[in-house]
């Protein structure tokens, strides 16, 4: 059962990747508009979009799926990632702004006229990944060692990474941080030297995150299939029984930490320059808590499953928030509660669900085995005096 699981796990993934790297950017490129196979630039960049958080749900159920760490602010090292590249693509505009200045426009408005000493580096592509990989590891090596070594778990994990979240949502609203305040960053005009207004451009964005994203998968499932994944797992079903086999679990939960939030920044990056903007609503709390729900919805503990679930609750989203934009948060609320009560092994497990009812439905049309009117078990028929298997006697008396 296993192997034939795997098996079909492999035959999707690979059906998904030729699909999305392969098929949709050609249904883009090479189809006319008017086609009914036409794919739209609108829904090339959606789906890049879709793509990016499908990256940060990994995170989350490496931490929490895998891990058993719940946490809350994978949000953060998302926007992280995303205002790394944010300030790249701001240095890219250069004097095409509204202000006709070769700096960004937020700091013409907040009244400088040089460049500030930390934007200077972000002229070079090069250094805005470096930062995109040092700032949130480094911040989440920091955070993590400190609480696992504090031996922090549990729900108390899970509120001080919400904490941290929303101090940082609010330390990014202020204008002096420099980092454009409640508007954020947009107005993007190259990356790399291509226009960002282009369709190559963007096709070439998509195809990124779903490489990208591919990536993720294959190193995700590498590694939880190795001894570490093992590992992994047993700290999530019984941390104290992995430290008494002498395993030093805090270490353990600390790269797993770090990884995840590098995923997540992975995922901000490519994020950023295909929607156009960058603000501090994305590292609110709540997004943190939808990628939770995306991973439950997909079912936590697998790798496709919270790609699926991502994909398919932001495609409710952008339904939703169109034909019910007041009503959104319900129905959010609603499927999580559905899911947790009735698919707690989310989509993945849905198939092994219906197999199990459909099991238990056989089962109770099938007869009763047959009983006496007392209910009792039938008594044992004698043996007959005479016969060989008779105990204590001869087959035959001597004459």
């Amino acid at each position: 059962m296993r192997r034939s699981f795997v098996n079909t796990e492999s035959i999707v993934v690979l059906a998904g990747a030729i699909f999305l790297i392969v098929v949709l950017p050609c249904l883009n490129a090479f189809t006319a508009p008017q086609s009914w196979l036409h794919v739209s630039d609108f829904t090339i960049n959606l789906y890049g979009k879709y793509l990016c958080y499908a990256m940060l749900a990994i995170s989350v159920d490496l931490l929490w799926g895998y891990t058993g760490l719940l946490s809350l602010g994978q949000a953060l090292f998302f926007s992280l990632g995303g205002y790394m590249m944010g300030m790249y693509l701001m240095r890219m505009i250069g004097s095409l702004g509204q202000y006709r200045e070769p700096i960004p426009d937020f700091l013409v408005f907040l009244g400088w006229s040089n460049l500030p000493a930390i934007w200077k580096p972000f002229n070079s592509f090069a250094f805005a990944m470096m930062m995109a990989v040092l700032l949130p590891g480094g911040l989440a090596a920091v955070f993590g060692f400190l609480a696992f070594r504090s031996r922090i778990r549990g729900v108390y994990f899970a509120i001080l990474t919400q904490a941290l979240t929303y101090a940082a949502c609010l330390l990014f609203f202020r204008n002096s941080l420099l980092m454009g305040g409640n508007n954020g960053f947009t107005d993007f005009k190259f990356i790399v030297g291509y226009n960002l207004n282009l369709s190559a451009t963007q096709r070439g964005l998509y195809i990124c995150s779903a490489v990208a994203l591919l990536f993720v998968y294959l190193l995700c499932k590498w590694m939880t299939s190795t001894k570490f994944g093992k590992i992994q797992r047993a700290i999530r079903d019984s941390e104290t029984r992995v430290l008494f086999s002498g395993y030093s679990t805090a270490h353990f939960k600390l790269f797993v930490f770090v990884l995840a939030s590098l995923i997540a920044s992975l995922g901000g990056v490519l994020y950023v320059p295909q929607v156009g903007i960058i603000n501090p609503s994305e590292m609110a709390p709540d997004h943190s808590l939808e990628a939770v729900v995306w991973v439950a919805v997909g079912g936590r503990g697998t790798l496709i499953g919270p790609i699926l679930g991502a994909i398919l609750v932001n495609g409710l989203k952008s339904w939703a928030t169109r034909a019910y934009p007041d009503m959104w948060l319900l129905f959010l609320g609603a499927l999580f509660i559905f899911v947790t009560l009735f698919m707690p092994s989310g989509i993945i497990g849905l198939p092994g669900q219906v197999r199990a009812l459909k099991k238990k439905i056989q089962d109770r049309g099938r007869p009763a085995p047959p009983s006496d009117l007392t209910g009792a078990a039938p008594l044992p028929q004698p043996v007959p005096a005479n016969s060989a298997a008779a105990p204590g006697r001869n087959a035959s008396k001597p004459g």
